[in-house]
Parts: C-alpha cells; structure tokens; sequence
C-alpha cells in the first residue's frame, strides 16, 4: 500500500499552510528559492510554536486534484559548488551564503554565541582503515623476520612460529582496543557498526593466535629440553612472565566466550560488559608477557616503540571513554523534559540542556544515552536523535524492544541524562549523488527523519520509503508529511506483513515507486532481517553495493 504525503488535502495542517503561505510569499521577494533545510516551527510534537493567521497555501506538489494549479514556474539552476573534499559535495539549486547553511551541509560551522568557525571533522575512511591494520601486521611481521635465525631444528620451528604469532596477537589485542576507543575520527569516518564487526571477527583471530602461541611455545620448550609435555608445562610455569601470560589468556577467554551468540543470550548487558572489561587486564599481563620475550626486549628501540604503541592506545582509551563523558555531562547537564507516546510501544523523550550545539551532532548519528535513574543507570544505550538539536533540546524516539527499552516509558521530567558522542557515519559525508533514496523500517526511521529534514535536495530528489506492518505503526507521521510538503519531497508508506503475497521490498516495486533508482544514494535503517532483504533488492534492482549506506545499532 503507498500513501502520497503531498496530497492537497492542507486543511488538516492549518499552522503548516500559514507557515508555507509565509515561505512562498519570502520566495517571491527574495526572486529564488531557499534550498537549505527549513526550521519547521507548527511540528505538533517537537516543541511548537504558534503560526501567524495567514489563509492556507497550495501544496508544492499536488497529487493530481479535480482542477490541479499550476505549479510554479521553474527556477534557473545555480551553477554546483565545487567540491571541497572527496565527500564534500553539497547537492542544491545553489552554494550555501551563510556560515550556517555552509556547516549544515558540511560539518562545519561557527560556535553559538562565539562566532569562532569549526574546523570540518576528521574522518578516517574504512578504507584507510584496513589498509593502516594490514600494513601495522606487515611492520611486526617484519620485526619479527629481522630476528629470526633460520634453523631446520624442530624445537627453533616451533619456537619461531610461536615469536610470531605471539607478536601478531600482542599486536591483535591493540587494535580490537582501538577499535572500540570510541576515537571520534574513526567513529566518524568508519561507523559504529562496521567497526563493531571488525572488532568481533578481529577477536576470533586475537584468541586463535594466543592459543597457538602458547601451544607452540610449549611445544617448542619440550622439545628444546628434551621433555615430556607435562614437565614442560610445569617448569614453565616457574617463571613470572609466563604467570602473567597464563592469566592474560584467561582473562581474554573469558570475554571471548562471553561473546558467542549462545552465551550472549542468556547473560545480562551488564554481566557481558563487566566480564568484557577483562580485555584490558589481559592486554595489561600480556605487555608485560611480552617485555620479557627475546622479540621486544633484544632492542631498546623495539622496546620503547612497543611500549609507545600501548601507551598511545591507554590514552585514546581513557580520554574518550572516561574523560570525554564526564565533561560532556558537566558542560551540557542534560535532563528530561517530556516522554511522550508516539505509539503503544514508541515513546519519545524530549531532553534539554545548555550548549548542545557544541555536541555536533550530525543528521543520522546516535549517541549513548544513560539515564541516571533507578535501574537504568548503570546501562548506556545507544539511540538516534529523531529531531535536529534545536534550542538547546533534543529528542529521541525508542521502541521497546527490551527490558532497559521498555523502563524508558517510565522516567520522570527531571532525571539527568549523561550522553556521549555523537557516533556513527550514516551522514551526508557518504552523499555521493544528486538523488537520495531514504528507506526505513520499523522505528529505524528516526535517523531517517532528521536526514529528511536536513539533506539538501532540489524538490524532487529526495524520496522517503517508510516500511510498517499497518497504519498504527507509523510513527512521526505528521511530521514526516508536514516537512514532505515543505521540501517537495515524495513520502510513500509501505504497509503490510512481512510475510505477505506482495512485497513492497521487492526490485520491481522498488524501481516502480522511485523512477531512475540506480542513479539515487540510498540510506536505509530498519530490523536486520528487512536491512538485509532491502539490501539484496536495492542491489538487484541496480543500486551498486557503495552507494546503499546503513548501520545496525545493535550492540
């Protein structure tokens, strides 16, 4: 089932036709048309303001009605701004004028009440990223060959291959706790959901070489004394470094295990994050491990470079995970407003605080949110902004989905709210193209309905695909069609089961409701299950796999 957005009917929206009477009237003396994204002032559920009386204007679109206006004449194309980075384009009838519209579109601007311009966040690139981890793979690899001695003798085989993949894994362990520093370059610019990936295959490989490592080492040493491997064991044991090593391993066993998806389900959150947090005990008991071994210790250089490497990591780690919030949560002192039921499972939570501009928070980026209140604090959870920061207010909108999700409908105006962030890379820094598709499922539209409001698109080239099980389940729905009528965007409802005859999803649906799909950007945000099967069809249906942009919060 589609439902138009732009359909004529404006008598239901007074406030918004005297605000578009008001837009069309400024249009008109200005000679042009304001590309950037309006601030939609009659939203009924994101703080409204009153509308001066003014009669109800046209729709920019309409539908087809008995006696259709004419639509307006069209406007003369602005020359494209060139294009200032590789991900830099701004998609408009015309350059951005102000510093404001210029940091809408960019990620810069000026500081309110400063005046002082931003300076453009670093973004590192999931590209640059693998390349940088192979290549530090490479550097220990060629520590370790500088090293070697060639021997045919079975106990310096076993003792080579157990320097190396030792290295690698030391090696390992650094990078899965990079990834997860929560460095806002590499957040940014490779995505909170990518790099959770990563840092979960890169696991896998981290334990698999700790116990070869042990293994061949063991071996290595039995067969070097001539012993059996029972004896070796146990003389090994006698020495310090290798105490240490034994405990760092169980202490990374530990959270490996606590991952498996098996495991997973039946612990709480917070049993998974305390057992998670001994990575950084076994990553401490393994640099020392390694501080003793022939690899590192034969060359004051390699021990100064290696203690460098994880003394850089300590301090990403413990500035963006430990000082980064607490100041925030100072600077900002965020508390809750408003809980308001979007639906019988969506509510949303409007919050203020003071200086939230300083957040940056781009258009499809989350942040973790922990709301100190009982039985709540001690989770951060990680939602959307369903509305762009506007006096100093935010808001996010959240289906429950789980226990901490449900106890959501239950807090109290007042209760402070520790954020940090934004994260993510879902923003118009992956724009690549004229046209923008915007697909959601599900409560993922609320990244999908800040981008709605603030991509800058020519009327026409922005299209909204909202996939819900039946009506009811539409959330934001007026504002959706209210900013669909006021950017001459298209706005189509996919409704029905998922197991039903017809899916909308399909390639040919697809390209039957969005004409030249190919040619659109496609940013999607919904379930796992209908991400993946919009997806394949996007593919299908001729979207290259570099141009459909998503991220799964599911942590």
């Amino acid at each position: 089932m589609t439902i138009e957005a732009t359909d004529p009917q404006l008598a239901a929206y007074p406030a918004l036709s005297a605000y578009l009477a008001q837009q069309s009237q400024q249009s008109q003396q200005a000679g042009q048309f304001e590309e950037a994204p309006p601030t939609y002032p009659t939203y009924p559920a994101y703080p409204a303001h009153p509308a001066p009386p003014v009669q109800p204007a046209q729709p920019i679109h309409p539908v087809q009605p008995a006696d259709p206006a004419p639509d307006p004449a069209p406007v003369p194309a602005q020359p494209r701004p060139e294009r200032s980075g590789p991900t830099r384009e701004v998609f408009a009838e015309r350059a951005p004028q102000t510093a404001a519209e210029t940091g809408a579109a960019t990620g810069a601007g000026a500081d309110a009440g400063t005046g002082a311009v931003r300076v453009p966040a670093l973004r590192i690139r999931p590209r640059v990223m693998r390349r940088g981890i192979v290549a530090g793979a490479g550097a220990v690899s060629l520590l370790w060959g500088s090293q070697a001695e060639p021997s045919a003798r079975l106990d310096a085989l076993f003792a080579g291959a157990a320097h190396l993949s030792g290295l690698l894994a030391g090696y390992g362990i650094l990078v899965m706790l990079l990834l997860m520093a929560r460095v806002p370059a590499v957040e940014h610019g490779v995505g909170a959901d990518r790099l959770a990936r990563w840092h979960s295959l890169g696991g896998r490989y981290v334990l698999g070489l700790v116990g070869a490592h042990g293994v061949l080492a063991l071996c290595g040493y039995a067969a070097y004394t001539g012993t059996d491997v029972l004896r070796a064991t146990a003389q090994l044991l006698g020495y310090g470094g290798i105490v240490a090593a034994v405990f760092g391993t169980l202490a990374l066993g530990a959270a490996g295990v606590s991952s498996v998806r098996v495991a997973r389900a039946r612990i709480s959150q917070e049993t998974w994050r305390a057992v998670h947090f001994l990575t950084y005990l076994g990553a401490a008991l393994a640099f020392a491990h390694q501080l003793v071994g022939p690899d590192v210790s034969g060359s004051p250089l390699t021990v100064w470079a290696w203690a460098m490497l994880h003394a850089t990591v300590a301090v990403l780690i413990v500035w963006y995970r430990g000082v980064v919030p607490v100041r925030q949560a100072l600077r900002h002192g965020l508390r809750v407003v408003e809980v308001r039921d979007e639906s019988p499972d969506v509510v949303s939570v409007v919050m203020r605080g003071t200086g939230l501009d300083a957040l940056r928070a781009e258009p499809g980026q989350f942040l973790r949110w922990r709301f100190v209140q009982r039985r709540l604090w001690h989770t951060s959870l990680p939602f959307s902004l369903s509305a762009p920061v506007r006096d100093d207010t935010v808001r996010i909108t959240v289906k429950a989905l789980g226990v901490h999700s449900r106890r959501m409908r239950r807090l109290r105006p007042g209760t402070r709210v520790l954020a940090t962030g934004p994260f993510g890379a879902m923003t118009a820094h992956r724009r690549t193209r004229r046209k923008v598709l915007l697909l959601a499922g599900g409560v993922g539209i609320t990244p999908m309905r800040v981008l709605f409001e603030a991509l800058p698109a020519a009327p026409g080239d922005l299209t909204l695909l909202y996939r819900a099980s039946n009506a009811a389940q539409l959330v934001l729905r007026d504002e959706l069609e209210a900013i669909a009528v006021a950017r001459g965007a298209a706005l189509h409802y996919l409704l029905g089961p998922s197991d039903a005859a017809f899916d909308p999803l399909a390639p040919q649906a697809l390209r039957d409701l969005v004409p030249e799909l190919a040619e659109h950007d496609v940013y999607l945000c919904g379930p796992g299950p209908m991400a993946a099967a919009a997806t394949a069809s996007l593919v299908k249906a001729g979207v290259p796999q570099q141009h459909i942009h998503s991220e799964q919060f599911s942590f």
